[in-house]
């Protein structure tokens, strides 16, 4: 998958849409584009996509001024 999700909405024009984004558990900024990562069609012709950033930047947890760390999936 990991098509890009303005792709994956263009691809499914006239189909009812269920977005789903999948996110690190805790304080994270989404970097980057949205990307697919699941795609389920159902019986009644609506979809479900569950899509996830390309990266993820975790919040500093106290006012210490650390620098967010960046994580790669």
């Amino acid at each position: 998958m990991l098509a890009p999700e303005v792709e994956a909405r263009a691809a499914l024009r006239g189909h009812p849409l269920r977005f789903s984004v999948l996110a690190p558990y805790g304080a994270w900024i989404g970097c980057g584009a949205l990307r697919v990562l699941r795609l389920k069609v159902n019986d009644d012709e609506s979809a479900d996509l569950t899509v996830g950033y390309e990266s993820y930047e975790r919040l500093p947890d106290d006012a210490s001024g650390k620098a967010p760390e960046a994580v790669r999936r």
